[in-house]
């Protein structure tokens, strides 16, 4: 006989990227706004609500097209930030962002790079041609 999963643990499960076969809209919709955080090692402190991810950190967030490496991570979940932090490489819709932290603020869709003393951040972006049309996709 077959057993069933409890819904939360399948929400749980598309919460960190897990795709499925068979769900509901709903739960498609999870896996679309999911932000999957890959690490060496992460930890995350209930009371604080903060997760903090080191050694070759991973970020992908589809419903906002980015993906993104560094050496640490801490997403704050009350204040709705990621700062990622070491050799921090942020692709987005095709521009790129390098710097040593880079914060991301989740409700405003900002970033906000800083380099390291006597460094500078560097910006890769797409700039379309006159004669080029704008898709919105």
């Amino acid at each position: 006989m077959a057993r069933s999963l409890p819904y939360k643990f399948i929400l749980s499960l598309c919460a960190i990227g897990l795709s499925f076969t068979g769900f509901s809209e709903a739960t498609a919709q999870v896996q679309r706004r999911a932000l999957t955080l890959r690490a060496d090692m992460q930890q995350a402190n209930a009371k604080t609500g903060v997760v903090t991810a080191n050694g070759n950190v991973q970020l992908n967030y589809p419903a906002r097209k980015i993906q993104a490496t560094a050496n640490a991570a801490q997403y704050y979940s009350r204040e709705r930030r990621i700062v990622l932090s070491g050799n921090v490489y942020v692709l987005q819709d095709g521009n790129s962002l390098k710097a040593d932290t880079i914060t991301y603020l989740v409700d405003e869709g900002r970033f906000v790079a800083m380099p390291l003393d006597r460094r500078q951040v560097e910006a890769t972006l797409l700039i379309p041609d006159d004669d080029t049309p704008v898709t919105n996709n």
